[in-house]
């Protein structure tokens, strides 16, 4: 059981429920209240969630797809879920990160193999072992929400890649980082992308941002059983 470069947990099926929408205003006065944005921090990705994430998926494959220039691999195991729909949100969601945040997008797909959409037990995690980026099926599926929340927990998981991308390749992936500051130059991230976006699209990208960064390092950054994480989500599903 690690620490992970994960966002977000399942709960009864429904990954992470997204924040309550506010006006752009009453997101800008709770940032300056809360201060959230001057602190700064790096943190690790574990071994561990790595070799978990590997035995899980079976380790890299090829995916033939690919969504704006970034390949993408689809394990659809729902029969309710139509592939069309999850790829046509995935295409949507990475619009989004091109258009309000070109640099970012820019990096997502040099620091990215492939996105890998998959039944999780989050809406989302980064695998260092082949520098992929899983996005949860479900989440992908879901109508009741815009593409802005998947856009930013890919976005999410895409700092992540940087972070990795750099400790390897500058630094020799030889350092001494903590998961809890990691996790908040995520949600840095994920608020300046909520803040540039238009507001009915980025007011619950804010929020939840907000509330994440709010949280102390334990919360932000859990242990989390993946083992029983993933027993849940297969019992939910065979109740679907």
């Amino acid at each position: 059981m690690d620490r992970t470069a994960c966002e977000g947990k399942a709960c009864d099926g429904h990954l992470c429920e997204v924040g309550k929408r506010t006006t752009r205003h009453t997101v800008r006065e709770r940032v300056e209240e809360t201060g959230t944005l001057a602190k700064t921090g790096h943190a690790p990705l574990i071994s561990g969630m790595s070799s978990w994430l590997s035995n899980l998926f079976g380790g890299p494959s090829q995916p033939e797809l690919r969504v704006r220039g970034i390949a993408v691999d689809v394990q659809n195991t729902r029969a309710d879920i139509r592939t069309e729909d999850v790829l046509e949100r995935l295409d949507d969601a990475l619009a989004l990160i091109e258009q309000y945040q070109p640099i970012r997008f820019a990096h997502l797909q040099r620091d990215v193999r492939a996105i890998r959409i998959v039944r999780f037990a989050c809406r989302g995690a980064f695998d260092p072992t082949d520098r992929t980026v899983i996005t949860e099926l479900t989440f992908l599926a879901r109508r009741d929400i815009t593409a802005a929340p998947v856009a930013s927990s890919i976005l999410h998981e895409g700092v992540h890649a940087r972070v990795h991308a750099f400790t390897t390749r500058v630094l020799g992936g030889a350092i001494d980082r903590d998961m809890s500051h990691e996790e908040r130059l995520c949600r840095r991230a994920e608020l300046t992308f909520g803040m540039a976006l238009p507001p009915e699209l980025g007011a619950p990208v804010v929020e939840r941002a907000i509330d994440s960064l709010d949280l102390d390092d334990r919360s932000v950054a859990p242990t989390v059983d993946w083992d029983e994480a993933q027993r849940r989500i297969r019992d939910v599903d065979a109740r679907a």
